[in-house]
Order: structure tokens, then sequence, then C-alpha cells
């Protein structure tokens, strides 16, 4: 399905919405059109026309609580190791606890990294003290306001990208 960038009314990007949602927001008026669809495809109803739209903003300022962590989530996870496996550097398709669960450790992002299936099932709940494997990355928590939009920064419409920008590291 379409996906329409949502910003906030001071340009900042919040999320993004299926179009038939970005569209009832627009004709309520609680949201502007800021860019057209590049295809220049238009709606149509019985008494109204509206371009479809790929960027809209909201005509209120809307405040984003703080949040001091990143949730952990399985697509976030994968995006922050960029997929590739922590252990071999091969495509990842799972995620592997560092200190197995089974041993005490915590399902936090310190502790999780990306893992392609075949390390995943060779290190099963040991310690990679035991096995004599190495971490190609260190773990660690994402941080920045972009993390809001996982999906979005590489594989959004190109007329996202003034609006999504990931933050200097």
């Amino acid at each position: 399905m379409r996906q329409v960038l949502l910003l906030n009314a001071t340009y900042e990007p919040l999320t993004t919405l299926p179009l038939r949602r970005a569209v009832c927001l627009v004709l309520r008026e609680k949201a502007e059109v800021v860019h057209s669809d590049a295809s220049g495809a238009i709606l149509h109803s019985a008494t109204m026309s509206i371009e479809v739209p790929s960027v809209i903003r909201l005509r209120r300022y809307v405040r984003i609580p703080f949040r001091t962590r990143v949730p952990l989530t399985r697509m976030a996870l994968m995006r922050r190791d960029n997929f590739r496996c922590a252990y071999c550097g091969h495509r990842a398709e799972t995620i592997d606890h560092v200190q197995p669960r089974s041993r005490g450790g915590k399902h936090v992002w310190e502790n999780c990294v990306a893992s392609c299936t075949t390390c995943n099932h060779r290190k099963a709940d040991r310690l990679l003290e035991e096995i004599g494997w190495t971490l190609k990355v260190t773990p660690g928590v994402p941080r920045g306001a972009h993390w809001r939009l996982i999906g979005v920064i590489n594989d959004g419409d190109p007329q996202w990208a003034p609006y999504v920008t990931e933050p200097a590291a």
C-alpha cells in the first residue's frame, strides 16, 4: 500500500501513513500537502479532485513524548546491524542474544545482535568465550529521532529526502 510521510507543524518527520489516512487528514483540513506524488496521480470524487500526496504536514503542532530509549524491535535491531550477521558478516535472518537468556542474559539492545541462521544455530546457548568467537560490531542502543522512522530512510519516496535525514554520527 502507498505510504505518505507525515511531518509535524515544525517539519519534523513523525511517521508514515497509509494513503487513505493521509487523504482523510488533508480533507478534514488537519494537514496540508507539502509534496504531491511525482507521477502526478490524482484522486477523484463526485465533487472534487486532489493530487495524491507524498508528504503532508500537520497544521497544529503535536508534542511527542520524550523516550529515554528506543524500543527494541526486530526491525529496529536489523536496521541497526544493517541486516548483517554480527559473527560472520553474511545476511542476517534472526536475532541472537550474545549472553544467552538461559544463562541470565537480558533482552536489551546491548545483548542482542542480528545473526544468520547458521551462526545462530552453531552458537546455540553458549558464550562467545566458550567457542572462541568475537563480534564484528559492539551492540549498543541506537540514538536519534530518526529511529522513529525505521524503514523510511532507505526505502521511502525520494521526495522524502529533505525531511528525513539521519544525524551525523
